[in-house]
């Protein structure tokens, strides 16, 4: 009996090995960060073989091993899995809605999972009602290639009773839509454009809304740092989760896009004092968020 057992044991322990997935990480250099990633993620998933190459090292997609597991760190890494259709699926990450829109258009290639970077929109929604539960008038500025976001700010927007008040700007060096906009809205709402949100036009921005005493949510944690007053993020804990989970699902299971279910929320208490707010707790502000999401 317990040399059938032993047997058993060694019939078994090769399918085992089946479970463990070579995983490769895909970007445009090698550099300190990555590193940092890769060593986070492969203490996550320690049977798995992890490793990182570059973009241009790589041969085309179509010659690569079908079982391979990629992960897209970069707009180079996508570039180069968008070159062909043939090849292994891949999760996308650091791609926004709008970097999207102006590659890709409307189609989504079945090859390709996208990791969403900005955050959601009616997440960004829910934090400008709670932050400033007065405000109603959601003041927002669209250029070329995120006007197609407004329909859905819309749908968001309603069940909060929010107005969605758009305005086109076309040209970030004239300030005349923006001071138009602050004067028939209650709050700035940014989008993750990196056409009008950037550090040419962060100034103009900011200066502007809180020369109106108005407060600017988002369009990301960098612009809180910058002086916008709050904005949701994902973290690099919050994307291994993700990619954790994605990575021990088959492929054919992983969805078309994504955003990270856990999230925080990022807030500047300078800008808070000046506006004459409460200070903002971060962990109380993303729990509230967090159980408005669960609740229907």
């Amino acid at each position: 009996m317990v040399r059938l057992l032993r047997l058993l044991v060694l019939w078994l322990w090769p399918l085992g090995q089946l479970s463990a997935s070579e995983i490769l990480l895909v970007g445009a250099q090698d550099q300190p960060g990555i590193r940092s990633f890769i060593a986070a993620l492969e203490s996550r998933r320690p049977n798995d073989h992890v490793h990182f190459q570059a973009a241009s090292e790589l041969p085309a997609p179509s010659r690569l091993d079908l079982d391979l597991r990629l992960v897209l760190l970069d707009d180079e890494a996508l570039q180069w899995r968008l070159s062909q259709t043939a090849g292994p699926p891949a999760l996308a990450m650091r791609v926004s809605r709008v970097q999207v829109e102006q590659r890709l258009g409307k189609s989504r290639p079945g090859f390709l999972t996208l990791l969403w970077s900005d955050p959601p929109l009616d997440r960004q929604l829910r934090l400008t009602r709670y932050l400033l539960p007065q405000a109603r008038r959601i003041g927002v500025l669209y250029g070329e290639h995120s006007g197609f976001l407004l329909d859905e700010l819309r749908r968001a927007a309603q069940p909060l009773g929010l107005e969605i008040v758009a305005q086109a700007w076309p040209d970030p060096r004239d300030s005349r839509p923006l001071q138009h906009l602050l004067g028939s809205s209650d709050v700035l709402l940014g989008l993750d454009d990196p056409d009008l949100y950037n550090s040419k036009t962060a100034k103009n921005l900011l200066l502007s809304s809180y020369g109106r005493q108005m407060a600017l949510i988002g369009p990301n944690a960098g612009f809180v740092r910058a002086g916008a007053l709050a904005s949701t993020y994902s973290d690099q804990q919050d994307w291994l989760s993700v990619l954790d989970s994605l990575l021990g699902q088959s492929p054919a299971r992983w969805p078309r896009s994504l955003y990270p279910a856990h999230f925080g929320v990022s807030g500047n208490q300078q800008v808070a004092r000046a506006l004459g707010l409460e200070p903002i707790d971060p962990d109380t502000a993303a729990q509230a968020l967090a159980d408005g999401e669960r609740t229907p």
